[in-house]
């Protein structure tokens, strides 16, 4: 077995670690993972990994010290062997892994669409990453669309949760939504879903001068703003932050500026990750932070289900999906890179944050 592991602390640091393949216990199936897409939204996975629990869905291997970690990934698998009965040598699997070759899994809660890792090490973690697509009961299944599926469906979900939960919310009365770091795709498929209804308030987007044009060109802003001209950011309008970068200059200056027309700000990722955070300094005093919070889409996901049910919100997540998907077509090119090898460099590309926007990686093992 193969995995490619990150060094908790520092990011930058990456190790290929080859060991032993397991043995399966009772009920469990062995994958291979086929290929898997990596976005700025992994990087925010393993910034947030102590935090939020993303080191502990995939155990590192020759790691006694538990000083590594695995970045979880989206992508497809293939079942090479099972101690399950339900489940088939040769299904594909459509869920979330670690970037390494094989994976074991013990499946519960099974269906013919899906079924959950019951492995007792995952059985706090929210569920919404525990769940596998049995690609062989999904009756809108694609192949063609694999890709896009890895690349936009985990992103996505949050820019479709961020949509239903402002305007479940009426947008808290804002005259404007400021998008920090318009040119992510999370962001864009945010930016799309506003567009789309009729009562959401005018979308900025704020992006860096190298991104400008890609941003501009997507057409679903009504304003794009670069950082370095943040200042003409009108802050007299009632306004509500949705921030993908965790840049502490840009929110404390977006804070301070707007000050009390600051009705709220969601954090969602963290691209800008290696910011020097600290509320001691003029910058991060500004920023409001009774009026911050942290969007986790899994918590909204699970209020969803809810309230729609199972059925109900898959219709409404699909449509969206389904919608982002055709757009993605006019904006993003697929880059393939094959073996995990071949993949560091493009990893040390993300976690610096020299990220083409326009581009989408996948990584075929």
């Amino acid at each position: 077995m193969k995995q490619l592991q990150s060094l908790k602390s520092d990011l930058t640091k990456t190790r290929i670690i080859e060991s032993q393949d397991f043995n399966l216990d009772e009920g469990e199936i062995a994958v291979v993972i086929e290929s898997f897409a990596f976005t700025a939204n992994n990087v925010t996975y393993g910034v947030a990994g102590d935090t939020i629990g993303y080191w502990q869905f995939f155990k590192t291997t020759e790691d006694e010290n538990n000083l590594w970690g695995c970045i979880p990934v989206w992508g497809f698998g293939k079942v090479i062997e099972s101690n399950s009965v339900e489940i088939n040598i040769g299904e594909r699997l459509f869920g979330y892994f670690p970037p390494a070759n094989m994976l074991s899994l013990k499946p519960i809660k099974i269906t013919d669409q899906s079924f959950s890792d019951g492995k007792d090490h995952r059985r706090d973690l929210p569920a919404v990453y525990n769940n596998y697509i049995r690609l062989s009961g999904d009756a809108d299944y694609e192949s063609e669309m694999d890709n896009i599926r890895s690349l936009l469906f985990p992103l996505h979900i949050t820019s479709f949760c961020i949509c239903d939960a402002l305007e479940e919310k009426d947008y808290y009365g804002a005259e404007q939504i400021l998008i920090v770091s318009a040119s992510s795709k999370t962001a864009i498929g945010l930016a799309q879903g506003l567009e789309e209804a009729s009562s959401s308030p005018s979308i900025i987007g704020l992006t860096s001068q190298k991104n400008l044009d890609f941003v501009k060109n997507l057409g679903c802003y009504d304003e794009v703003i670069t950082y370095d001209e943040i200042s003409s950011v009108n802050f007299q309008n009632k306004s509500v932050i949705v921030d993908m970068a965790g840049s502490r200059e840009i929110l404390g200056t977006l804070h301070g500026s707007l000050r009390d027309n600051m009705l709220k700000c969601l954090t969602v990722g963290m691209t800008h990750w290696d910011n020097d955070v600290t509320a001691e300094d003029a910058l991060g005093q500004a920023m409001l932070r009774e009026r911050t919070e942290f969007f986790f889409a899994p918590a909204h996901i699970q209020k969803r289900v809810k309230d729609w049910g199972y059925d109900g919100y898959n219709q409404k997540t699909n449509e969206f999906m389904k919608t982002r998907s055709l757009q993605s077509s006019h904006w993003m090119k697929i880059k393939e890179v094959n073996g995990i090898e071949n993949f560091i460099s493009i990893y040390n590309q993300f976690v610096k944050g020299d990220i083409n926007p326009n581009e989408g990686i996948i990584v075929v093992i």
